[in-house]
């Protein structure tokens, strides 16, 4: 398969995306988290998903022709007393061959201590993904991850505009804190490639997070790479519907509400 079909493979016929992240186990307590449900669960309603070697082996044909997404690094946040390394990366191109992925996932930290380490383990994964052509969606964040008030309109700006100089096919990045659509509209027109948006920590509250998704969509995202705040929700299936809805049909937040 092909870059461009293995792309297509998360994408609807209007170019837009609902992509749900299940990649959390290896970095923080998911005890609700049942992978393998998940998917069978949300397949009708989702995209994509973005998942670990071990689920994406596991879960074999249960994606249901849905596109997959390998997670090739581990991106632990800071805890207690251990150093921050920021994130290291595991697997690459062959073992998303392997399990029958269509793409891969890695962090692009900007301004962290181990900038350096990092940069150079996205410089080869994309180097094997012009080898092997599967597609590589850098997940773009300043600092690290949970750093909201490092998420300014400058700094995700720039991480999100150096992950598509990089070589990223698709960017994943938070919406600015304290953003505006025109600041978050700046930032999509200045990458080349598409940005999607991803959820954060689950927010507990629908109306904010959907107001962030149409916000995101009317400036120019494609669609969304949600997971906490889809699988740690008490109703999954209706807050992804809620999304998708306002990705690919153009619903507004209160219409979107009544799917929850």
């Amino acid at each position: 398969m092909d870059r461009n079909a293995n792309l297509s493979k998360f994408l609807q016929s209007d170019g837009r995306t609902v992509i749900l992240p299940i990649d959390h186990g290896t970095i923080i307590p998911v005890p609700e988290l049942s992978p393998l449900n998940i998917i069978e669960e949300l397949t009708p309603v989702v995209d994509g998903f973005v998942v670990n070697l071990g689920v994406a082996t596991a879960a074999g044909d249960h994606f249901g022709g849905k596109g997959v997404c390998l997670r090739t690094d581990c991106y632990k946040p800071f805890y207690g007393d251990n150093v921050d390394e920021g994130s290291y990366r595991l697997y690459g191109a062959d073992e998303a061959l392997a399990v029958g992925a269509n793409a891969v996932m890695n962090m692009l930290y900007s301004h962290h201590p181990n900038e350096a380490d990092n940069a150079r383990e996205v410089a080869e994964l994309i180097s094997e993904s012009l080898e092997t052509e599967i597609p590589v969606i850098l997940e773009a964040l300043p600092f690290s991850i949970g750093r909201p008030d490092d998420y300014t309109v400058e700094n995700v700006g720039f991480t999100v505009r150096a992950a598509a100089e990089l070589g990223a096919d698709i960017v994943k990045t938070a919406y600015p804190t304290d953003g505006s659509v025109d600041d978050f509209r700046a930032i999509v027109d200045s990458c080349f490639v598409p940005v999607v948006v991803l959820g954060g920590a689950a927010m507990g509250d629908d109306k904010a997070l959907l107001s962030m998704v149409r916000n995101s969509i009317d400036a120019g995202a494609i669609g969304t790479a949600v997971g906490r705040n889809i699988f740690q929700h008490a109703n999954p299936s209706g807050i992804a519907s809620a999304i998708s809805a306002i990705v690919h049909d153009g619903a507004t937040v209160d219409s979107a509400l009544k799917l929850v």
